[in-house]
């Protein structure tokens, strides 16, 4: 996904920039024509999909959004979305003439103030989960010991097979990782016999069948995961050796780059400070403290998401982890990407983190959102720098990993967590299966088990 970094040829901007997104599309047809740079070509090549995706993202006419605001929002009116809309508060785009609304735009309001947070409900689920979580973080800062925990999964996909063109369907779905917090990992049961373990930092576990079957396709598994909690003395950090850490500090196009806003704006956080612990600590509290949570676009429409991030002061939970990565490589600190899901008893939803390296205490953890969406509960806030809740499923422990046997642009190109899709034809894109996310146990365990 490098060619990302290349810009986009003036005329199609321009277009672009008007919402003529088909007279876009006719212009790179155009181009693909003549003989291009390999990297131009790749990046147009992609705008194709990246703009069809787009689209995909803002189905709903300004009718329909209106609808949509209502029944989200409670007591919502006309005059309000006016009123949001002159603001600049609702995401939507010009398609070709017409004004289109981003999916979970009418959330967003949500997040962005709190007098519309109030009007939006919440799932009972979410509700217990929150509870649960907060009661244990009370018993940890309060000085319990830690816990590990048995956790009992299922991940489904279903394919829409008809709206798939292909006659072999291959499906990646993930699996926990068995490293940091992650121990005893066991597969128990598959939708089919026949199945491949994909062991990278990705990991993942391979299917293949015909479409012809329509089949369903699931794995689950069973892991132990351990609260990550350290206590460091600042006093006894010391520098880092940087030469074997080499891959954790420099850039990953086209998201970790070190642009001149980023690295202008990590030397204004970090100062003078010279430990890398509390260097980034500086960074965490201002991500903590600054960015707002917000649901975004599929992480492949976007060309630099932490440039994105820093720039709109808004995001999710991976947006916010690939800022703080990003600064931190910045400031010379090694990170890196950790991902899956949340999860507990209630519920599993997907999840992305940070880690950070702090010698002597090796890794540590950093949850940008969770610490962001608790800034007016100082201990919880404080609690994500450097340490972690036991309620994960941890199956990426690096970003934009490659697919074994993928061929075609994944629906996610840098992350997985609910799965990927392809036939010989092209890849299933996201709008074009389901997945389900199954909590069959979740049991604290003893440690030595």
């Amino acid at each position: 996904m490098k060619f990302l970094s290349v810009g986009l040829p003036e005329d199609v901007q321009r277009e672009l920039f008007l919402g003529n997104i088909g007279k876009a599309l006719q212009l790179i047809e155009k181009k693909l024509t003549s003989p291009l740079p390999k990297l131009l070509k790749e990046r147009l090549l992609y705008e194709k999909e990246r703009l069809n995706r787009l689209i995909l993202d803002y189905p709903y006419s300004i009718k329909d959004a209106k609808k949509i605001a209502k029944k989200t929002i409670k007591g919502f009116s006309e005059l309000e979305f006016e009123q949001l809309l002159n603001n600049g508060d609702l995401d939507y785009i010009i398609i070709d003439g017409n004004m289109y609304f981003e999916k979970r735009f009418a959330f967003n309001i949500g997040f962005k103030y709190d007098e519309y947070k109030k009007r939006i409900k919440t799932d009972e689920k979410v509700l217990k989960g929150r509870e649960l979580l907060h009661n244990r973080l009370d018993k940890i800062i309060n000085g319990d010991k830690n816990k590990s925990y048995k956790v009992k999964a299922r991940i489904t996909v279903t394919p829409d097979y008809e709206n798939i063109m292909g006659e072999k369907i291959k499906v990646w779905l993930p699996i926990p990782h068995e490293s940091f917090q992650i121990s005893n990992v066991k597969i128990l049961d598959t939708s089919h016999e026949k199945f491949t373990i994909l062991n990278s930092q990705q990991r993942t576990i391979y299917f293949e069948d015909e479409t012809t079957n329509k089949s369903s396709f699931y794995v689950e598994f069973e892991y132990k995961i351990s609260e990550w909690i350290d206590n460091i003395d600042i006093n006894k950090v010391t520098e880092i050796n940087f030469s074997n850490y080499k891959e954790f500090l420099v850039e990953k196009p086209p998201h970790i780059l070190f642009t001149h806003y980023l690295k202008n704006l990590t030397e204004e956080i970090v100062g003078n400070e010279k430990n890398p612990y509390l260097k980034a600590k500086l960074i965490y509290d201002w991500i903590t403290l600054n960015i707002k949570y917000s649901y975004v676009k599929p992480y492949g429409i976007y060309e630099n998401i932490p440039q994105f991030v820093a720039t709109n002061l808004k995001g999710d939970c991976g947006f916010q982890a690939l800022l703080f990565i990003t600064m931190c490589r910045i400031a010379r600190i090694p990170s890196r990407w950790q991902s899956g899901w949340y999860i507990n008893k209630y519920f599993a939803s997907p999840h992305d983190w940070a880690l950070f390296y702090i010698e002597p205490y090796g890794w540590l953890p950093a949850d940008l959102s969770f610490g962001g969406a608790r800034r007016n509960i100082p201990k919880y806030r404080k609690f994500y720098f450097g340490n972690l809740d036991g309620f994960r499923m941890v199956a990426n422990n690096d970003f934009m990993v490659r697919l074994k046997n993928k061929k075609y642009y994944r629906s996610d190109p840098y992350d997985n967590q609910v799965g990927e899709l392809e036939t010989e034809l092209g890849n299933i894109y996201s709008d074009k299966y389901t997945y389900k996310i199954k909590v069959i146990s979740f049991e604290e365990v003893d440690d030595n088990e």
